[in-house]
């Protein structure tokens, strides 16, 4: 192979790699445990599980934590992400 094929096959590989990578940030799993709590997949590195009742109880606060979360980034506390 030449220098300028090995180049566009990186660049493929490259383009591939980003587009698996934005893929699963963007997918989501919602799944019952045996246990019957909650886990919500694809948030972090491991998956967020609660009860029902516990669920209920965040969806309640949601706009209590909206506020919040809004105040600690505006008061520059919050470490963002790109």
């Amino acid at each position: 192979m030449s220098e300028e094929q090995l180049r566009a096959e990186l660049e493929k590989l490259k383009a591939e790699n980003e587009a698996l990578k934005t893929a699963k940030r963007a997918t989501g799993i919602i799944k019952v445990s045996e246990k019957g709590a909650v886990s919500v997949y694809g948030l972090g590195r491991f998956p967020v599980t609660l009860y029902y009742e516990q669920w209920s109880r965040l969806l309640a606060a949601v706009p209590e934590l909206k506020a919040f979360l809004e105040e600690q980034k505006s008061a520059g506390k919050l470490k963002l992400k790109e």
